[in-house]
């Protein structure tokens, strides 16, 4: 019968190992989880988050915690019996359903996941899988991997979930899924998910304290089995479970080495909090190990946590991290790493001068670029996370990051992250072309050694003459047998190849010496060519694929994800500087592509179809931020280009037709051209900047310069357009005298000029400027149109389900000044004061209206032409749209009162209209004049309701 030890080394992956397949599919499913989690934290509406009064007045009733369960009917009976509850439950619903359906559905995924997590472990034990149990799938390499990432992800899940997503938000979500959805649903399990995901009272605020026995007892809602967590944690205790140390060999690295099964350590322990707590011995374990010489741990993506803070509770581990924190050792290790930074910096710029990293000095020097490597990249790691503002409401990690600052320079840094990121895109795609190039290398290195030797041994024939060479049978044979030798080496045996090649490179050595043959130079110079095609066959055949995965490992940062963004204003003011930097960021936005592998290599190993959907979320997040860093340039073009609108429109004056000579260098205005034509190239010189990026394959978006530069010309002009919309149309109502027009004016001139501007630089960015502006502008009034007269319909459009809306270039939301959403409101409104009926009169004949009391002319038809100037033709069918929205809800409202008041049984004014008919059916009646009393009391009853 097969041993553990027989099993451990099977293949744990093969599609035929059920046991394998189960735990790669349910790993693959909590990394898809907590992507699912990432990427719906953005899009919590905020109505959940009850902040302002108006909305607690307005939704606190319908939207209710966990308090709901207490006493459903209660609540459930208070909303039926108020009309405006029931009405305003209904729109909820009909507006969020969907979201909450979504949220609902990834909480339950969790409790799902956990489930069939502990059904796995149960199997294993059962015997399901057979001969299979916990320990000897824990003494394989990918099972040890696998069982350890389950368990880690389940923990990873729950701190995302109540670090992105509140406890109270949680609660209403779930509660309202419940009263919306729960009983649609036969199989849901919402109790089970709302006993698991119930507010924790944690809150991310440095004024809230952490709730006690936080997060253990979080995390034993649903126990998991204490035997497999201990041997869990045992085997991360001791193993080097992803085989890292081989890629960091140096002590020095020895905690970046471990690094990811560190941050995996850091959760899997609150499944036993008795460890943190009362374990000494093996806390001091754990410490020595992962935590010597960094306090600061990469959790999950970026999710970074300092130990100084997040062990604080616990007796065990705080004592066993104070060897770590003892001021004396913070202070070497600062000195020492901070002191690496030059150093290194030195190193890597001398590899990255013109012409240092040929195929011949890579080969010769792998070993020495590699250490180079290593060491730049655990000082950028050690530095980014220890100098992070991660914890600093706690007062000793404020304190110890502060002692770090002193010695932190972020332009240093940022340089050397930039420097490494091209050095190791260099080196990648050197190594990526030596081992594409590979064979064929070798095959003509091989080629030309064994043809140099035959040709020796012509020579040493007699029959090919050679300037004083005479013939000697014996070199000719030795000669003729090493052709034949380098012709026999096999490219596919590198071992034995590798060792041949060897023999005969001291073979050459050897017959050189002792047969003199140094003495003539062209026999010498065939020796050493010969000799040189075989070192290259060396090196070429000692190229392998592991220098790559080395590489991969080295260059991994994951762990700044998040933390990277604090570098961005590092990032935008050497673009703002040199542009040309763009080639080296195009490093660095590929060195962070790298991170995606974390997530989505389990599910691509499962052939999950999440893969897409994981790689998509990711991707676009880094496109995000590529975007964000590279906006620098059209901030920059736009900041330009109101110097040159400037000048054009205020210092320089058009030529005029006819000139006297006299004045023609006054006419040419030649200062002012210069500076337009310097401002122009400036522009130019951004736009290089750009293209130099070249087309990138971010994760699995690829980013096109040319669109890259669009883009952001348009996000600048969505921002500057809408901000000029957004101040130019803000109304004082209590303004004597209407603001109307003299805004409109201002609006207007400040949009040509932008428009001017666009028509102007077209040319030497290559864009189309005037497509550009109509779509923006037309997007923008539409986009806050939409959003204007959402207050008219029952079931509205938010801004994250506009079609007008983009990712990529967003269109801003200002906050309201008054009643109104936004300016499109507000131009309305002001039209409909300065027409106001109650004050204004409106002449017919003369299209113009004037003030009842003045008789002055208050509005004409100018006005709707300076309209047109300001808003365009977008703007002027926006204002049509929300003045229909405003005319059938008035008579809307105008029929429900009529309904309502007028036209009700026995109302006093269905008696006038039937008295009325009853004159009119009798004309005499009406000639005669007589008129009844009961009517003219029937009149008096309508005048009291009218």
């Amino acid at each position: 019968a097969p041993t553990p030890s027989s099993f451990a080394g099977m293949d744990f992956l093969a599609e035929n190992n059920l046991c394998g397949q189960s735990i790669l599919k349910l790993v693959s499913r909590g990394n898809a989880i907590v992507a699912e989690l990432l990427r719906l934290s953005d899009f919590i509406p905020s109505i959940f988050k009850l902040e302002s009064k108006e909305e607690k007045e307005k939704y606190s009733f319908i939207l209710p915690d966990f308090a709901y369960f207490q006493g459903p009917d209660y609540y459930e009976k208070n909303i039926d019996q108020n009309q405006e509850l029931q009405d305003r439950d209904e729109e909820f619903r009909e507006n969020h359903i969907e979201i909450v359906t979504r949220f609902y559905k990834v909480f339950e995924s969790i409790h799902k996941y956990v489930m069939d997590l502990k059904r796995f472990l149960e199997d294993l034990e059962e015997g399901v899988f057979i001969q299979q149990t916990v320990e000897n799938v824990l003494l394989n390499e990918d099972g040890k991997q696998l069982l350890s990432e389950s368990l880690y992800l389940y923990g990873v899940m729950l701190l995302v979930v109540d670090l992105k997503i509140e406890g109270v938000v949680r609660e209403r979500m779930l509660v309202a899924f419940h009263r919306y959805s729960a009983h649609s649903s036969v199989d849901s399990n919402i109790d089970d998910v709302c006993k698991l995901l119930r507010s924790t009272g944690y809150q991310r605020s440095p004024v809230v304290r952490r709730p006690s026995k936080y997060p253990e007892e979080y995390f034993s809602r649903i126990p998991i089995s204490e035997l497999f967590v201990e041997m869990v944690i045992g085997r991360l205790r001791s193993d080097d479970i992803y085989n890292q140390i081989s890629a960091f060999p140096s002590p020095e690295h020895r905690s970046t080495a471990l690094a990811t099964q560190a941050g995996m350590l850091y959760v899997i322990l609150f499944f036993s909090p008795n460890i943190l707590h009362n374990q000494q011995a093996q806390m001091r374990e754990i410490v020595d190990k992962h935590f010597p010489d960094n306090w600061v741990i990469s959790m999950y993506m970026g999710i970074t946590v300092n130990l100084c803070e997040a062990w604080e509770p616990y007796k065990a581990a705080k004592t066993a991290l104070n060897n770590t924190l003892l001021p004396g050792n913070i202070q070497q290790l600062s000195s020492r790493v901070f002191g690496r930074v030059p150093l290194v910096s030195k190193q890597v710029e001398d590899y990255l001068v013109e012409g240092t990293l040929t195929d011949e000095f890579v080969l010769d020097n792998i070993a020495k670029l590699m250490n180079c490597l290593r060491d730049s990249n655990s000082t950028i790691r050690w530095i980014i996370l220890h100098t992070a503002p991660v914890a600093d409401f706690h007062k000793r990690c404020k304190q110890i990051r502060d002692e770090l600052c002193v010695s932190y320079n972020a332009q240093k840094l940022f340089l050397l992250l930039l420097n490494t990121a091209q050095f190791e895109f260099l080196l990648k795609e050197m190594f990526k072309k030596l081992l594409a190039e590979k064979q064929l290398k070798w095959e003509a290195y091989k080629k030309e050694g064994a043809e140099r030797m035959a040709e020796l041994g012509e020579v040493f024939s007699g029959t090919k003459p050679l300037t004083r060479v005479e013939k000697n049978e014996h070199l000719q044979a030795w000669f003729t047998e090493m052709s034949s030798q380098i012709t026999s080496l096999s490219y596919d045996d590198s071992t034995s190849a590798g060792r041949k090649i060897s023999q005969l490179i001291q073979a050459l050595d050897e017959v050189q010496e002792f047969h003199q043959l140094e003495t003539n130079l062209q026999v010498k110079q065939f020796l050493e060519d010969t000799k040189r095609f075989l070192i290259q066959m060396l090196r070429t055949i000692n190229i392998k694929e592991e220098v790559l995965t080395t590489l991969e490992i080295v260059a991994d940062l994951s762990y700044a994800w998040v933390l990277i963004d604090s570098y961005t204003g590092y990032m935008q003011g050497n673009i703002k500087q040199r542009p040309a930097l763009v080639i080296k960021l195009r490093a660095t936005f590929l060195k962070m592509s790298t991170a995606l592998q974390l997530p989505c290599q389990r599910i691509d190993q499962a052939k999950s179809p999440d893969l897409a959907s994981v790689s998509a979320y990711y991707s676009r997040e880094l496109v995000g931020y590529v975007r964000k860093v590279m906006q620098i340039i059209p901030q920059s073009m736009f900041i330009v280009l109101h110097q040159i609108i400037d000048i054009l429109t205020n210092r320089m004056q058009e030529v005029p037709t006819r000139l006297d000579k006299d004045k023609m260098k006054e006419a040419a205005q030649l200062d002012a051209r210069y500076e337009v034509a310097k401002l122009t190239h400036d522009i130019s010189v951004y736009t290089e900047g750009v293209l130099m990026m070249k087309t990138t394959l971010v994760g699995i978006i690829k980013i096109d310069p040319k669109q890259l530069l669009e883009d952001g010309i348009r996000k600048e002009l969505v921002q500057q357009v809408a901000l000029a919309l957004h101040n130019g149309l803000i109304f004082n109502p209590k303004a004597k005298t209407s603001e109307l027009e003299p805004k409109l004016k201002a609006l207007s001139e400040r949009l040509s000029g932008f428009r001017r501007s666009f028509e102007y630089v077209q040319d030497y960015v290559n864009i189309y400027g005037l497509k550009i502006w109509q779509e923006e502008v037309s997007r923008i009034i539409n986009f806050n149109v939409e959003q204007e007269c959402n207050s008219f319909f029952r079931q509205k459009v938010y801004e994250w389900q506009s079609i007008y809306q983009s990712q990529s270039i967003p269109i801003p939301r200002f906050p309201p000044v008054d009643s109104s959403v936004n300016f499109i409101g507000r131009l309305a409104q002001e039209i409909l004061r300065v027409t106001d009926y109650r004050t204004t009169t409106y002449i017919d004949q003369i299209n113009a209206w004037y003030d009842k009391k003045t008789t002055q002319e208050l509005v004409n038809l100018k006005l709707w032409e300076q309209l047109k100037d300001a808003v365009d033709v977008f703007g002027l069918s926006a204002v049509d749209r929300l003045f229909s929205f405003m005319i059938v809800q008035e008579l809307q409202t105008f029929l429900k009162y009529l309904t309502r008041f007028l036209l009700r049984p026995g109302a006093p004014f269905l008696k006038v209209i039937a008295a009325f008919g009853q004159e009119l059916s009798n004309p005499e009646r009406l000639i005669g004049g007589t008129a009844s009393v009961d009517k003219e009391a029937d009149f008096s009853g309508t005048q009291q309701i009218l």
